[in-house]
């Protein structure tokens, strides 16, 4: 019974073993190991890797001399039910054009592909008129296009896309992605946001539905999982792109609205009892306790104690140096330190709480289950919040779960990671079972190349570089739509485009340019200063004024302490003198106008 007798068409991503010219046949070893018997099939076709807007590079010309040994490929061809399962390839992808290349190490790589999106982004919302935000919707289709339906403006994905246009500005330079960041947190303040200035908080709408000249206003969730209620994580991504953009300009409003968000947190969803941060709030009482929460009463999750840290809280910290947003950072790893693995019951953490940090295994879809991508965000994080604040014990979960994590929830035989599985095996089991399906969503794959390339340049290990190269090339190789633009939400298990439902757009609730540009950001930039050891430039354009004691901070991120020095400064163009190669700030001229300022931070080990 259950016997593969049949044909099937499947990739197989793996390193080059042996090459048999005459016999067109070739070994691929995979990930884990496994070595597959490949036949290059009549009418076989090779190409290279490409970057988002560069043309179709024909490779098949030169099959022969690139199956070498120790390359890096993939193969998507037809098993065969015979002498065993044969394996004929149709198509291969080679990552590099020489043996231990990888395009996505080029420096310039992430910069041109957050500009080619970023350019989608901009020409989906807007067309080629002025940047407007009241023309902004959520729902953009797989070709760029908006439905005369769709009327809602979210407040969450409004702010993603600014946080990508500010990533945009801070990799270019470009004026366009500087405006399309500042207007937007301009839309944000005047439309979304409300001060409670009894409390002297600030918090945000759900969003706004646009009828005409009119304008309703949706003050509590209307997401399912979240209905009627106010949400940890849509305040805290409401602050992703100001933030973002206050580390360019250092707007003081910007940071105003920040304080008095963070306010909202420690206030009203923090648990001084039992630590932590609460999932929901009552939209008219602010009371994390209310009965008229339901399910999500008095409950705590990995977004309302995890997110912080990725969506505002780093660059936050980057932006001002601020002691309070550091001792943030720390507590939110403590807690996640503290109570969500589950070592003796699974290799993934647990993911929603109690008040009192029982396990919730009975809450909506989540279940017993686990999401991938937020084991190895959790392992991101951790690793960015040791090199601010070196405890060895947030450095011992991150690599232990970038460990363990490939054999639970990476897919070792065509590369890419899985979205969500169950948490734990029933009796016979030996592979954790696909919650939904075996797709594979961008964001996932985001969050295990940052991971990994973190892990690689805080921790060393060839491993963590491996990991760390073979989930970049899956996802360079099938999410990017060289059609249409931008990036798939989802693909098959071989990399094939899925494009049925909410999952075919480039817009939604669950996408709006944030991901895909953090993706670049910070790829960019574990890439070139961590790993490849290449200087980087970065761009700022601050306000008279605007920064405390006209000190402007440009690191990038939460990197090992001493690993970048800032070797070069320009402002409006000359050279400038005023920086502290160190300490990565640079003294800024006092101005009545705002001023471009460019850096280069260059590696130091």
């Amino acid at each position: 019974m259950n016997s593969v007798n049949f044909t099937f068409s499947d990739t197989i991503a793996g390193y080059v073993t042996t090459f048999d010219e005459g016999a067109r046949t070739f070994g691929l070893r995979t990930s884990d190991g496994r070595e597959f018997a490949v036949k290059l099939a009549e009418g076989v076709y090779a190409e290279l890797l490409r970057n988002a807007d560069e043309p179709y590079a024909d490779a098949t010309g030169q099959i022969g001399r690139m199956l070498v040994p120790g390359r890096f490929l993939y193969a998507y061809g037809t098993f065969y039910p015979e002498a065993g399962l044969a394996y004929e390839a149709k198509r291969l992808i080679f990552v590099g054009r020489t043996p231990g290349e990888y395009r996505f190490e080029q420096a310039d790589w992430w910069v041109q592909q957050i500009a080619s999106v970023g350019d989608c982004y901009l020409r989906w919302q807007f067309g080629e008129e002025p940047i407007d935000y009241r023309k902004y919707r959520t729902m953009i289709s797989l070709t760029g296009g908006k439905t005369r339906f769709d009327t809602r403006q979210e407040t969450d994905t409004i702010s993603r896309m600014v946080y990508g246009f500010a990533s945009c500005y801070l990799l270019t330079g470009e004026d366009r992605y500087l405006e399309g960041a500042e207007r937007g947190t301009e839309y944000l303040r005047e439309h979304l946001r409300f001060v409670d200035r009894d409390e002297g908080i600030v918090y945000w709408y759900h969003g706004i539905d646009i009828h005409g000249s009119r304008e309703d206003k949706v003050f509590a969730s209307e997401f399912g999982d979240d209905y009627d209620a106010i949400p940890a994580y849509e305040q805290i991504y409401a602050l992703a792109g100001p933030v973002q953009t206050y580390r360019i300009t250092g707007d003081p409003r910007i940071l105003a609205d920040a304080v008095a968000t963070v306010d909202l947190f420690d206030r009203f969803f923090r648990d001084e009892g039992g630590k932590g941060y609460f999932s929901h709030l009552d939209p008219i009482t602010l009371d994390p306790r209310s009965e008229t929460l339901g399910r999500n009463r008095a409950k705590k999750n990995w977004n309302s104690v995890g997110d912080h840290a990725p969506a505002y809280l780093v660059n936050l910290y980057l932006a001002t140096g601020e002691a309070r947003y550091a001792q943030m950072l720390a507590y939110c790893a403590d807690c996640i330190e503290a109570h969500f693995p589950d070592d003796a019951h699974s290799p993934f953490v647990q993911e929603r709480f109690y008040e009192d940090w029982r396990p919730d295994k009975t809450w909506g879809f989540q279940q017993d289950r686990a999401v991938v991508g937020h084991n190895l965000k959790i392992a991101w994080n951790l690793t960015r919040i040791y090199n601010l604040d070196p405890q060895e014990r947030y450095a011992a979960l991150a690599q232990k779960i970038g460990r363990v994590m490939p054999a639970v929830g990476a897919d070792r035989q065509r590369g890419g990671w899985y979205d969500m599985v169950e948490r734990t095996l029933a009796p016979g089991e030996r592979y954790h079972r696909f919650s939904w399906h075996d797709r594979k969503a961008w964001w996932q794959q985001e969050q295990a190349i940052l991971c990994y390339q973190i892990l690689a340049g805080t921790f060393g290990g060839d491993e963590h570089l491996r990991q760390a190269r073979e989930a970049a090339a899956f996802y360079n190789a099938f999410h990017l739509d060289h059609d249409d633009g931008g990036v798939f939400f989802n693909v098959l298990a071989s990399g094939i485009p899925y494009l049925v439902g909410t999952e075919r757009f480039k817009g939604s609730h669950s996408m709006s340019f944030y991901h895909a540009s953090e993706l670049c950001y910070l790829g960019a930039v574990y890439s070139n200063l961590l790993l490849t050891k290449t200087p980087m430039e970065f761009h700022f354009k601050p306000q008279p004024g605007a920064f405390p004691g006209h000190v402007l901070r440009v690191a990038p991120d939460l990197l090992p302490p001493g690993s970048v020095r800032l070797t070069a400064v320009w402002v409006d163009g000359a050279p400038y003198a005023q920086f502290d190669a160190a300490a990565l700030t640079v003294q800024l001229p006092e101005t009545r106008e705002p001023v471009r300022v460019k850096v280069q931070l260059t590696p130091t080990r």
